[in-house]
């Protein structure tokens, strides 16, 4: 019989999984000036979101590096901003820092909102049997609906487990009717093991285990991060000198491991005897059926295919460099 997170990876990748995000933290933006205040905060377009419409965006300090990935969800009358777990007291005095005289206001709302992620290649079926309703196909956009005799809003999630996913938030207090009807309707309970499992074989990079304070925006995948239409944000210039003047020298990429065992983060990525990387987040996947891991890898050996070692206590495991996301 499989473990439970084996049967938990398989209902996401074959039915519905539904995943608990309600660790992550929320604040709330009101004020006539909450739209291009964030705008010339973020590095993604945050003026052009209309009500109903979302988009994911970082926080750079002058240098070009990740202070934190948020996601940034346009209502009528308020934005919500989706911090990492932990990270929206820090994100919101951050940004208080450079708030003047605009007519923009803050409150964390961090645990009034129950989030759960359902994901799977039937999850926009099953949400919309359940709700009656299902968002639009961009990422982050949103509508309201009902799900157990609960007012929700249903947002369209970016792949962050490489399959169909959307987001349903409710009031804190709605949780377990929300949940039961989910469960109802077939969509299984997915935990954290399995979670990282999809995460990483998706070959999505999370704040802040392998995007972090001393990371440059361009070293991740980050297309759907940044506009370079927008104009002025924090950190922009460097990103556009990378863009359009040079490359940087190191980037996220998969490897893949021989064996058995699990990296821990911080597990050195070697090369012809010398570290070229380390790992920023590693789990076994169910689909390759070895483990592997995302890392932070000089460019000079980021190439797919390269052969490298992975540091695992005092053992030297022979893996490969993979693109992202890995094939399954």
């Amino acid at each position: 019989m499989p473990s439970a997170p084996a049967s938990e990876h398989a209902a996401v990748r074959t039915a519905a999984g539904v995943v608990n995000r309600g660790d992550l933290g929320v604040l709330e933006v009101t004020g006539r000036d909450r739209a291009t205040f964030l705008h010339a905060m973020l590095s993604n377009d945050i003026a052009a979101l209309a009500p109903g419409q979302g988009c994911a965006a970082t926080l750079l300090d002058v240098h070009g590096k990740v202070q934190v990935v948020l996601r940034v969800l346009a209502l009528d009358d308020r934005m919500l901003v989706l911090t990492p777990p932990g990270a929206a007291a820090s994100t919101n005095e951050a940004l208080d820092t450079y708030l003047f005289s605009e007519k923009a206001y803050f409150r964390e709302a961090t645990g009034e909102e129950a989030m759960f992620l359902v994901a799977g290649p039937d999850a926009p079926s099953l949400v919309g049997r359940v709700a009656g309703a299902e968002p639009p196909d961009r990422a982050w956009s949103h509508v309201a609906g009902a799900v157990g005799g609960a007012s929700v809003r249903l947002v369209r999630g970016a792949g962050e487990t490489g399959e169909p996913e959307i987001w349903v938030m409710s009031a804190a207090a709605d949780l377990d009717a929300v949940l039961a009807a989910l469960h109802g309707a077939g969509a299984k309970s997915v935990g954290r093991e399995a979670f990282e499992s999809l995460r990483i074989e998706a070959g999505t990079a999370t704040f802040p285990a392998d995007i972090g304070p001393t990371t440059l925006l361009p070293e991740v995948p980050f297309e759907s991060l940044v506009s370079y239409t927008k104009g002025c944000y924090i950190g922009q210039e460097v990103v556009v000198r990378i863009r359009d003047r040079g490359h940087v020298n190191r980037l996220i990429r998969g490897v893949v491991l021989e064996g058995d065992v699990v990296p821990d983060a911080g597990s050195a990525v070697v090369a012809d005897g010398n570290d070229v990387g380390k790992v920023t987040s590693a789990a076994w996947s169910w689909s390759l059926k070895r483990p592997i891991a995302l890392a932070m890898v000089r460019r000079t050996h980021a190439g797919a295919g390269t052969a490298v070692t992975v540091r695992v206590g005092d053992a030297a495991v022979p893996a490969t460099v993979s693109d992202l996301p890995f094939a399954r």
